[in-house]
């Protein structure tokens, strides 16, 4: 079911389409949730839950401030990349759905926090204010998610995440 709300999002879809879609009956998905509504938040909550396991599994593999950082926004775009067009825009559109992009990323400009300040601790990072750089990297983040970056620069959600990280890692490193 992921698969088919990420590749054509979920807003056009009844439980019927769901299910022949699916090659199951409507009962089989009333048990996994009462409603439509509530099947489609609870799958999306699953995605963010993968994405985020995903992202700290390859951060924790990570050799340095800087390449945590780098890894860290990087793996968030692969992980959010299989997302259509339509999958996000019907999520900003659902208020459940989109309360949970909202959480995951705040969540996300909190871990970019967490790794700015451990870098900056370690001598790897100038001593910038850690909560502002997140929240650049959020906003960034935010405007690739709506593809508004696309938009603005023909970059690809991939590319666009690489040259945040650059962008981002490259002005607080201490050496420069």
């Amino acid at each position: 079911m992921l698969e088919l709300l990420l590749a054509e999002g979920f807003a056009h879809l009844s439980v019927s389409d769901l299910a022949t879609r699916l090659r199951c009956s409507k009962s089989t998905l009333y048990t996994l949730a009462d409603s439509k509504e509530q099947l489609v938040t609870r799958t999306v909550a699953h995605f963010f839950r993968t994405a985020t396991d995903h992202v700290e599994q390859r951060v924790g593999q990570a050799g340095s401030a800087r390449e945590a950082v780098t890894t860290y926004l990087i793996a968030v775009g692969e992980a959010l990349s299989p997302a259509s067009a339509q999958f996000m825009s019907d999520l900003h559109a659902f208020a459940p759905t989109r309360e949970l992009y909202e959480r995951n990323t705040e969540a996300a400009a909190a871990r970019v926090r967490e790794l700015i300040a451990a870098g900056v601790a370690a001598g790897d990072f100038r001593d910038v204010d850690a909560a502002f750089a997140a929240d650049l990297a959020a906003t960034m983040m935010a405007r690739i998610q709506r593809r508004e970056v696309a938009a603005a620069t023909g970059l690809d959600d991939a590319r666009a995440y690489r040259q945040l990280a650059s962008i981002l890692t490259t002005g607080i490193d201490a050496r420069a």
